[in-house]
């Protein structure tokens, strides 16, 4: 899948037919006066959980903050962040991070075939605002410190091993991870108004407890060639790891990280971009910016958590803006897929597809109460495009 420069040159006109128009290679886009449905149609009316979705989808609470998961006696954790979903027999795990300091960690849902609730567990307690994170091709959640000097540690979503503090891939404000298997690297993502984003490469492929930190290196510009440079002390003490390599560019506000087909998918809240880093050619671009919409009414505002599916289209999670989950797809359409009503305080969180990728999770953060313990997460099951 590649999605390249298709944020400069000619303005789409209004028969866009994507909420948001569609993004053309060689081509900056404009958005509809009044924003068109996207792959699968426009949004309907909100449904019993205050849930906007497209014809064919149906959504389910499967959490909320400081109650009982499903009939387990298990309590869910307050401020739901980042997310992913791993197998499990037939079944599979959900696991989902608590943005709080302190006493932050991890919880995990497991599901049947049928999708019922069958258990709820910690993966890990007792560390600082895990705010996103990623998961690794050996089955473990990388949950990430989204504080100065923070950790990422390494857990187990079926709830046997230890969480493990993985020290050597660097000390900053982490947020996001993101697992790439042909270059055998982990790409993480600097929630800092002037971060970095950057690579730990392992000794052994499958193997955190050591290898080499280091950082893109690139200009200034929106578009370009990019390199990699080791960062001297990891340890970020006394010197800041973004400040540590001459030349290493900076992004305001790293958030969401996903791989996917020689592409990295990155977010920047800062600025409200979408950036792409073109692995197989080792250059970088915007894919999205909202600034760029002509005359407004851009779908796709806030943006937070990104993943993907197994049809290419990437899902990006809003915080705040108006509360939607966006798709973007591969022939570079932009369009609101759901939109939750009531709940303009909070942010969404932890998008993740079940293995068979026919249901979609994710949380409210902070819910209707705009506080973190009326956290909520969600499960939207439908027709999602193989």
């Amino acid at each position: 899948m590649e999605r390249r420069n298709f944020l400069r040159g000619a303005v789409i006109g209004t028969s866009a037919a994507a909420f948001g128009g569609t993004l053309m290679r060689g081509a900056a886009f404009a958005a509809p006066a009044q924003p068109g449905p996207g792959p699968y149609g426009a949004i309907g009316a909100a449904d019993a959980n205050g849930i906007q979705l497209p014809s064919g989808f149906s959504s389910r609470v499967i959490a909320r903050s400081g109650q009982k998961v499903g009939s387990t006696s298990y309590t869910w954790h307050n401020a739901p962040d980042g997310g992913a979903c791993f197998a499990d027999g037939s079944g599979w795990i959900y696991v989902s991070n608590s943005e709080i300091n302190p006493s932050g960690g991890a919880s995990a849902v497991r599901f049947s075939s049928a999708g019922a609730i069958t258990g709820a567990y910690t993966i890990l307690s007792n560390t600082r605002q895990n705010c996103a994170g990623g998961k690794t091709p050996w089955n473990t959640w990388l949950s990430c410190e989204e504080v100065s000097l923070g950790y990422v540690y390494e857990t187990d979503p079926y709830g046997v091993n230890a969480a493990v503090r993985r020290s050597a891939m660097g000390r900053f404000k982490h947020e996001a991870a993101a697992a790439d298997p042909v270059r055998k690297v982990i790409y993480l993502t600097e929630d800092e108004s002037n971060g970095c984003l950057y690579r730990f490469i392992p000794t052994t492929w499958g193997n955190l407890a050591s290898g080499t930190l280091q950082v893109l290196v690139a200009g200034s510009g929106t578009s370009g060639s990019f390199s990699w440079q080791n960062v001297p002390d990891p340890d970020g003490s006394p010197t800041t790891t973004r400040t540590q390599v001459s030349g290493a560019k900076h992004f305001n506000g790293g958030e969401g990280c996903h791989y996917a087909n020689d592409t990295v998918w990155f977010t920047t809240k800062g600025d409200n971009r979408l950036w792409q880093l073109n692995l197989a050619n080792s250059t970088y671009e915007l894919a999205y910016d909202d600034s760029l919409v002509v005359g407004g009414g851009a779908p796709l505002t806030g943006v937070d958590n990104v993943t993907g599916a197994s049809s290419g289209d990437l899902f990006v999670a809003e915080d705040g803006g108006n509360m939607e989950i966006c798709i973007i797809t591969p022939d570079d359409v932009v369009a609101v897929f759901l939109r939750i009503n009531g709940q303009s305080s909070s942010e969404i969180t932890g998008p993740a597809f079940s293995p068979d990728g026919t249901r979609l999770y994710f949380s409210s953060q902070r819910g209707t109460s705009g506080s973190s313990s009326g956290g909520i997460t969600y499960e939207v099951t439908g027709p999602f495009r193989a």
